[in-house]
């Protein structure tokens, strides 16, 4: 037993020497999240200009309030995420070096830096409108107190409560900019949401030996790869008609969601065809990462010709 803790020990001195100061604050805050979130709340900020007729560079005071607060917030919670999940992380692979698993960073200084954040970004966004800020703390309560705190270790659904907080960072992009959230702000927030459970649920498909390690409920665990892949097809059934409620990008927009949706619903269908579930769960995590890549640059580029 004491060898095997030595090893263990050994091993996460290794990861830890290996890892620079920036690099572990960048795993701590979850740098990929805040990046693809990033461009989820300026694209909601960048149509609500576009729709309200207002210009891009006379309001870059707006545009760097929302993207630093909303960025600021989001860091900040995944520290608190990371802070409350440290007894796990060492149990997955894409966790196992984080610095609150290696122990470079203090449990408590971690929390603090979270909560540190998640104050700079609320005043940052406070400098744009209340109703920005309001959405911003929301997502920061689904996201630490919804999901990371509550339903993330006890319910199979904490995939889709979770997908809450991933769905407002358009919202505070638009909010920023128009606090009377226009319907397409709220389309924007249900493309959102519904992206999430078939993206995450591919990726819970390819690391399911580690969730159950950490006895996450997550819906491949709990209920298999066959229901899971049914949830699946269901979610992206119900994103074939979110591009009509986006109508106002024009024809052009509708065509090219149109097809990246039915692209990703013929590649989830195939699912059934193909026995290599885990090969196939990886092709349906690496095109929800372009499908939301490319709908929302294109969203940007159709208001700009």
């Amino acid at each position: 037993m004491s060898n095997s803790k030595a090893a263990i020990g050994t091993g996460m001195e290794a990861s830890a020497e290996k890892t620079s100061a920036w690099k572990d604050l960048m795993a701590l805050i979850k740098i990929g999240i805040v990046n693809s979130n990033l461009i989820t709340t300026f694209t909601g900020l960048w149509l609500a200009l576009h729709f309200t007729g207002q210009s891009f560079l006379n309001n870059l005071d707006i545009v760097f309030f929302t993207v630093a607060g909303s960025s600021l917030i989001i860091a900040g919670s995944c520290a608190i995420n990371n802070y409350v999940d440290r007894d796990i992380d060492h149990l997955m692979d894409r966790t196992k070096t984080r610095p609150t698993v290696t122990g470079k960073i203090v449990p408590a200084k971690v929390l603090a830096l979270g909560i540190l954040l998640v104050g700079l970004g609320t005043l940052l966004l406070f400098f744009t409108t209340i109703t920005a800020t309001v959405i911003g703390l929301l997502g920061v309560f689904s996201y630490v107190v919804l999901y990371t705190l509550w339903s993330k270790r006890q319910l199979v659904s904490n995939t889709i409560i979770g997908s809450i907080s991933g769905a407002v960072p358009p919202l505070i992009g638009w909010a920023a900019v128009d606090a009377n959230l226009d319907i397409m702000a709220w389309s924007l927030f249900l493309l959102m949401f519904i992206w999430q459970p078939p993206h995450f649920y591919a990726l819970a498909m390819r690391r399911v030996n580690e969730y159950r390690a950490a006895k996450i409920p997550m819906l491949p665990v709990v209920k298999g790869f066959k229901t899971t892949k049914v949830h699946i097809l269901l979610w992206l059934v119900a994103l074939l008609p979110i591009p009509f409620l986006l109508i106002k990008l024009g024809i052009p927009f509708l065509i090219l969601a149109m097809l990246l949706n039915i692209g990703w619903l013929a590649l989830g269908i195939y699912g059934y065809k193909i026995k290599d579930d885990i090969k196939w769960a990886k092709l349906m995590f690496v095109y929800s990462i372009q499908y939301l890549t490319i709908i929302f640059v294109a969203m940007v580029f159709v208001t700009l010709i």
